[in-house]
């Protein structure tokens, strides 16, 4: 493969027609903040000067870039594409830059998705952070497509918040829900900080409901179908001696198996029906939200078990493109049920 300018590197990332398959091939990736994922232009690909190469590295292109460009398909597609306008708000399940494609890039061939999602993006900043006159960022984007008669909001959330590091300590947050082995590998629960756990579950049930209020609260969409989510079931790094991920973006161990080799969790079932426990509980509290969809509107996209296999998944906590389409097919489904 010739290598190309530096120049020709950003008319490729700057034009929405070029594959992401091929800016990655002149690309190289590092782990970002969270669960982000930062593209930098391979210097074995790409002609870069010194000063070039210092920008870069300031710079490091990610969800900005990724985000940029699913908007400006969006801007090309709504002029000629009669489908249902959607908005999304959510984590790296929604935005996964350029590696993988995800929910909403699954999504894409059937509905016209206004995405304001972001790898890593937390439950609290995605919920209580107020920008552009008073507004959270997903009600900016709400009115914003209103006059595209948008038809739903897509939202997801919790990840960060669980399974992310703890701002004020530094440490996984998993690794303060979780307990030392106590020498049952049948004793899920004993395992877990259930009392800690049972308050990081308060706020996230106090976010989800601050979305809904939010979006209830303002007359145009007051009975917009709403579409929330949990999360599929995981498997920890190693699962057994034919776990084949190798991820790109991150290491092998980065989210779930630090935690767990800290507390002395080594027994692979236990390592999973741990997480398995948790998410359980995330989707009850989700559930006990959105109540009969059919007077709610709240429309809850069950996602356990669409993953079922290791190799549906890129690294710990992300599917791959392939298995990312079996998670989006629970959406179809539901998005259905709802009317779009």
């Amino acid at each position: 493969m010739d290598k190309i300018s530096y120049e020709q590197y950003l008319t490729m990332l700057h034009d929405i027609d070029t594959a992401e398959e091929e800016i990655l091939a002149y690309s190289k990736i590092e782990s970002g903040t969270g669960f982000d994922v930062q593209l930098l232009p391979d210097p074995e690909r790409v002609d870069l000067s010194e000063s070039q190469m210092e920008l870069e590295n300031a710079m490091k292109i990610g969800n900005g870039i990724a985000r940029w460009r699913r908007r400006s398909r969006f801007n090309r597609r709504i002029k000629d594409e009669n489908k249902p306008v959607l908005v999304s708000e959510g984590d790296s399940w929604f935005q996964f830059p350029f590696l993988v494609n995800d929910i909403i890039d699954q999504l894409g061939d059937d509905y016209l998705i206004w995405s304001v999602g972001a790898a890593g993006d937390t439950a609290e900043n995605m919920v209580f952070n107020r920008v552009g006159q008073g507004r959270t960022e997903y009600m900016r984007a709400l009115r914003r497509q209103k006059d595209n008669d948008v038809k739903g909001f897509l939202f997801s959330a919790a990840g960060n918040d669980i399974i992310g590091e703890d701002p004020d300590t530094g440490e996984p947050v998993l690794k303060a829900l979780l307990r030392p082995f106590n020498g049952n590998p049948n004793n899920i629960e004993g395992h877990i900080n259930l009392e800690l756990f049972d308050s990081k579950l308060g706020f996230l049930r106090e976010a989800y409901q601050t979305v809904i209020d939010s979006v209830r609260a303002d007359g145009d969409f007051a009975d917009m179908p709403i579409f929330i989510h949990g999360y599929d079931y995981v498997f920890p790094y190693q699962w057994g001696d034919n776990d084949e991920r190798d991820p790109k973006h991150t290491s092998k161990k980065k989210w779930l198996a630090p935690p767990l080799d800290d507390r002395g969790i080594f027994d692979l079932d236990l390592r999973r029906n741990v997480i398995k426990f948790m998410l359980d509980r995330l989707y009850d509290m989700l559930a006990d939200i959105a109540g009969d969809p059919t007077q709610s509107n709240v429309w809850l996209v069950d996602c356990r078990g669409a993953m079922p296999e290791v190799s549906d998944w890129i690294d710990e906590i992300h599917g791959t493109s392939a298995g990312f389409a079996k998670v989006a097919e629970r959406f179809r489904i539901v998005l259905a049920n709802a009317g779009l």
